[in-house]
């Protein structure tokens, strides 16, 4: 399995809490230089060690794992619905006509 997208996600949900790759390091009993090859997908964690990553990021496995899960597409609907949400109805509608567009295209 190629890490890099998961690699990715982590460091994508790292910076946006504002930790460096030492203070995750600090939070999980591991190295900077060690998040940084996560990251980049040089190694894959062992999972003790990737529950210790997501619980210190306070996100979920699947989360993190988004891209290779088959069930990941209700995650990515309540993600897009969470983004939405907040905005005016006259846009939630032009987006969701979007997609339908878009998915109209793919039949």
């Amino acid at each position: 399995m190629d890490f890099k997208p998961v690699g990715r996600r982590i460091k994508l949900i790292r910076e946006s809490k504002h930790l460096t790759q030492e203070k995750l390091g600090e939070m999980t009993g591991l190295t900077g230089p060690y998040i940084s090859t996560v990251e980049r997908g040089i190694k894959t964690p062992t999972l003790p060690t990737f529950i210790k990553i997501a619980n210190a990021l306070n996100v979920s496995i699947d989360s993190l794992l988004v891209d290779f899960l088959n069930t990941s597409i209700k995650f990515k609907s309540d993600k897009l619905s969470d983004q939405i949400k907040d905005l005016p109805a006259k846009d939630q509608r032009k987006i969701l006509e979007v997609v339908r567009i878009l998915v109209e295209s793919e039949k």
